[in-house]
């Protein structure tokens, strides 16, 4: 997969890009990502991206020229799955939309800033709109980075452990059970002994119901729909 991130403060992407799981999957050649920076497409000598909204009020907004240019430029060199902006009021991300976003060939990223976009960006370019939830960030660079990375962890190779995404929270429609590691005491607590016997079958029961247990606790909506849904839809889907 490639990503390309089209913004006007590239430096916000370039430490959480460069760390951890997603310095590993690019160094590992699973996914490349470019970030451009939308300034180099503004022509005048301020390298002006935004302008006041017509018909008055308060902010600014992202004009159509530089963000035109700027994913134009890319569309003329490859083939792109999604032109995806991060935006408010786009449809709200969750893991169903990260499991199909994985599964597409390229992708490109528009970062929204100040009070928005200018509205032909989103009639002519772009594909989808996502919101990372209910509340309003300064830009898109943050909500960006969460899309990403959600999705990269999801393709082949990104992970350590292949299997490890697909035993996510969400992946089933529930929330994950606990974890442990070592040691198996610490001030006085104790790990649970189903975990300890080296029983594969008792475990997973256990982990099934601690699963159940804790999304019934701290997630009633998610359990009321895992419940209603047929045990196929339950399962997460394995990529080849």
């Amino acid at each position: 997969m490639r990503i390309d991130i089209v913004t006007a403060f590239p430096k916000m992407l370039e430490s959480p890009l460069n760390e951890s799981m997603l310095k590993k999957a690019q160094e590992r050649k699973v996914v490349e990502i470019v970030v451009h920076d939308l300034r180099d497409y503004a022509h005048d000598k301020h390298r002006t991206v935004d302008d006041s909204p017509y018909g008055g009020g308060a902010g600014m907004v992202l004009k159509p020229e530089p963000v035109f240019e700027a994913v134009e430029a890319l569309l003329a060199e490859r083939t792109y799955s999604e032109v995806i902006l991060l935006t408010a009021d786009g449809e709200t991300f969750n893991q169903s939309i990260a499991n199909e976003i994985s599964l597409k060939a390229n992708l490109i990223f528009i970062c929204g800033h100040y009070k928005g976009v200018d509205e032909r960006i989103r009639e002519r370019l772009v594909t989808r709109e996502i919101s990372i939830g209910d509340y309003v960030l300064t830009g898109g660079e943050i909500a960006a980075l969460t899309v990403i990375d959600a999705v990269v962890r999801l393709l082949p190779g990104a992970l350590g452990d292949s299997e490890s995404a697909l035993n996510d929270s969400f992946q089933t429609g529930l929330l994950d059970s606990p974890q442990y590691t070592r040691p198996a005491e610490f001030r006085g607590m104790k790990v649970p002994e189903v975990l300890l016997a080296g029983d594969h079958e008792e475990v997973r029961k256990w982990r099934e119901a601690k699963s159940i247990e804790r999304t019934t606790a701290r997630r009633p909506d998610l359990i009321e729909k895992f419940l209603s849904e047929p045990d196929a839809a339950k399962a997460p889907a394995h990529k080849k």
